[in-house]
């Protein structure tokens, strides 16, 4: 295979005893890489080439992996991994709700990496990666609308609740599967598309958030149920 045709992986990390190493093991691995130490020559490197995935990490001096992310994300459709210290919980959560498709804690194996970019990968090669809203509609449930054109959620007043795009992708797989019940591995593929394993509490947390915004009472939930065992549903007629 012509080392053009090889996926092109661009790893951001201002550590260079972590990126070159890492570089060097990946393009053992099949990838075609280019690494580079912060986030305005990432910007640059997205500018001049076709890249297949970026490899982040967090944190970084001047503009940090997180803003990156969000830039991405509002720009592309370019799947991104988030590398991230054990104590970046917190983090972790705001990438994904911004879209990232997976994250990888410090310190990690070069392999580990290697096998979640592949997955990621083959998830976007077979059409599934990610979930996309229709780009016009509204569904209407409780009292709100949820308007899809315009990514908003609006209560009966007609007052708009701000959503993440996390929340607002929890919320649209809800609402186009009334009173079915999702498991947090079926959420997981539905708003991010990515290997569910690692992130059932990524669901938790946006449930959690969603309830604060559209439930009466957060804490005895009547829209967003909690099926013990199970999963969630939005017990409520679209």
């Amino acid at each position: 295979m012509a080392s053009s045709d090889l996926p092109h992986l661009l790893l951001v990390d201002d550590e260079r005893s972590i990126r070159e190493p890492l570089a060097q093991y990946l393009t053992k691995q099949g990838f075609r890489v280019t690494q580079v130490g912060d986030a305005e020559a990432a910007r640059a490197r997205l500018n001049a080439y076709a890249i297949d995935l970026v490899v982040l990490d967090i944190m970084m001096p001047g503009e940090d992996g997180l803003s990156l992310c969000r830039h991405i994300r509002a720009n592309s459709e370019t799947p991104v991994i988030l590398l991230t210290a054990r104590t970046e919980e917190t983090d972790r959560i705001v990438g994904l709700e911004m879209g990232a498709d997976d994250y990888v804690v410090k310190p990690f194996s070069p392999r580990e990496l290697a096998a979640r970019i592949k997955v990621v990968l083959r998830r976007l090669a077979a059409g599934g990666t990610r979930q996309h809203a229709p780009e016009s509609g509204s569904f209407a449930f409780a009292g709100w609308v949820l308007k899809t054109g315009e990514r908003s959620l609006v209560d009966r007043e007609g007052v708009a609740v701000p959503l993440s795009t996390g929340e607002y992708n929890l919320l649209h797989a809800l609402v186009t599967r009334p009173r079915q019940v999702l498991t947090r591995d079926q959420l997981l593929d539905l708003t991010q598309g990515r290997e569910a394993a690692a992130f059932d509490r990524a669901i938790d947390n946006q449930v959690s958030r969603l309830r604060k915004k559209v439930e009466v009472d957060p804490k005895a939930p009547q829209l967003i149920k909690t099926v013990w065992g199970g999963g969630y549903t939005l017990a409520a007629e679209v």
